[in-house]
């Protein structure tokens, strides 16, 4: 079975579909001038278009991994934006790390794996 990669650079492709999983690369926000609940607003709705974009949705998503610049400070405002962002009964396996991250100013990002629809 084939490999699919979208939006691909010489690094990364922001998505890959194998086998009827997709792999979302991590996901930031647009603002980085935001604070924490802006900028995973801004964070979901990135992945909520690129699975869309795959041929899934929020619904399917099998696990995520959450890096927090300052988990102490973001966990509670981060969780309260996916709290409302996520349906009832479709919680993912779910890991929250504190990490450096790419840009300082970035204080979430997400790693998505869903599932396509059967």
């Amino acid at each position: 079975m084939s490999i699919q990669r979208l939006h691909t650079n010489e690094r990364m492709s922001q998505i890959v579909i194998h086998r009827g999983t997709v792999y979302l690369a991590g996901q930031v926000g647009d603002d980085m001038s935001a604070g924490i609940e802006q900028q995973t607003r801004e964070t979901l709705d990135n992945i909520e278009r690129l699975l869309g974009e795959a041929g899934t949705d929020k619904q399917h998503i099998l696990s995520v991994t959450i890096y927090l610049k300052d988990i102490d400070a973001d966990f509670a405002g981060m969780n309260a934006v996916w709290d409302q962002w996520l349906p009832q009964g479709v919680a993912p396996a779910r890991a929250t790390v504190e990490a450096k991250l790419c840009e300082p100013e970035i204080l979430v990002e997400l790693s998505v794996v869903a599932a396509l629809p059967d």
